[in-house]
């Protein structure tokens, strides 16, 4: 992609959100199984879409924890090849985040804990921060210019 003049293109925009949302959740439903599966009988989707899974009181509440802090590590490294443009990765995780709270308050209702709300914004700000640094360092990457020798 060449990153002069942007042309608008919303089934391009729409097309990377529903990328970045699947892959976040892909991200997340691993490190749920590798952390969380281990712990409980039964991994159901109540451990990605209910806010009183996130709760500091239990082991299985700070595996739940880390499993959002690590997806959001992922989901960073996810907008470095799907987004590839830094000034775009904090729409696109803010978004990203903004989709989750709709789908937690569809399945479980309005997120009353404290401890969903500190996680989410701390996952938005590791997502959109880590993405523009990693975007950053690609889009300041020298350009490999091949010099032929003439025969």
């Amino acid at each position: 992609m060449f990153y002069g003049a942007m042309v608008w293109d919303p089934w391009l925009i729409v097309a990377q959100i529903v990328c970045l949302q699947c892959l976040y959740y892909l991200g997340l439903g691993t490190f749920m199984a590798l952390l969380v599966g281990t712990r409980v009988p039964r991994l159901t989707l109540l451990y990605l879409f209910d806010f009183a899974i996130l709760t500091p009181r239990t082991t299985t509440g700070w595996c739940a924890i880390a499993s959002f802090l690590l997806a959001a590590v992922a989901g960073a490294g996810f907008m470095l090849y799907v987004i590839e443009r830094a000034k775009k990765c904090l729409d696109f995780a803010a978004t990203l985040y903004i989709i989750h709270l709709f789908i937690c308050i569809i399945y479980g209702g309005w997120p009353a804990s404290v401890t969903w709300w500190v996680v989410n914004i701390v996952g938005l700000a590791i997502m959109s921060l880590l993405g523009e640094y990693l975007c950053i360092r690609r889009e300041l990457q020298d350009i490999p210019v091949r010099i032929r020798a003439s025969v």
